[in-house]
């Protein structure tokens, strides 16, 4: 017999069909010994068990195994479910919750785990993320601010994490966009220099980062443009030149390289 031929209970008890309570369903084919079978410890059973008989998924919202509760709450009837939101186990929590109405996921925002918030924070509309924009989890404020409304960004400039703040940098309104631009962190100015106009980019043309100057070289306005043709990285100073030679009429480049221009 194999691991998984074996019939144990979630405390490593063998499991008996004559002492379960539903040893009549097996006339039916509505369970199945090491298949469909509601006292197994493997979680594919309990939930074919519950697949196959859902009428019978709330009584189990008691059951000491978290697991029981959890694959229940799945087919259980809702009207039993509000009371799972308090459960000890995480799964359990949002397994409920995701079957309850939009009303129920509020009080998850501070939900000591964060799994249940990053699901909450996936699924919460615009306005009602605005009370996660300070979450311990920087992961859960990550798709905070994916998802939160741009005009409700600002909440997020000083965020702690730069990942954070490059997906504001993304998304968040020009108006606010330069408060980004003097940043710490030159992955965040790098975000801010790909949303910049033209004409904004001088402002980030003697930034310390090479990557962001780089960007500045790619699309600053070319008036503004031979200043870096002596930056101090090479990959600047010759994507600079290489602009502003295409821009000259045909052998002009080469006149001005000979005089040392």
């Amino acid at each position: 017999m194999t691991d998984i031929d074996e019939r144990f209970d979630w405390r490593g008890a063998p499991v008996s069909c004559a002492d379960c309570l539903h040893r009549d369903l097996l006339a039916v084919s509505r369970c199945a010994p090491a298949r469909a079978c509601v006292l197994d410890r493997y979680a594919k059973r309990i939930d074919r068990f519950f697949e196959w008989n859902p009428e019978l998924a709330s009584g189990y919202l008691d059951h000491p195994h978290f697991e029981v509760r959890a694959i229940a709450a799945r087919s259980a009837d809702v009207f039993h479910l509000p009371r799972l939101l308090n459960d000890v186990d995480e799964v359990v929590r949002w397994n409920a919750a995701r079957r309850l109405p939009y009303r129920y996921l509020l009080p998850l925002r501070v939900d000591p785990h964060r799994e249940v918030r990053l699901r909450v924070a996936s699924r919460l509309e615009s306005s009602d993320l605005v009370a996660m924009v300070r979450d311990i989890d920087y992961y859960v404020r990550l798709i905070v601010a994916r998802r939160l409304d741009p005009g409700l960004l600002p909440w997020m400039i000083a965020d702690a994490e730069p990942q954070v703040r490059c997906v504001v940098a993304d998304r968040i309104g020009e108006a606010w966009l330069m408060r980004l631009a003097a940043d710490d962190e030159p992955i965040v100015r790098l975000h801010v220099a790909r949303r910049l106009s033209p004409a904004q980019l001088i402002w980030l043309q003697r930034d310390a980062d090479w990557r962001v100057r780089h960007e500045v070289a790619s699309r600053i306005e070319l008036s503004r443009l031979d200043p870096m043709r002596g930056d101090p990285d090479p990959l600047v100073r010759e994507l600079a030149r290489d602009r502003l030679g295409s821009a000259l009429p045909p052998g002009a480049a080469e006149s001005r390289d000979r005089r040392g221009g």
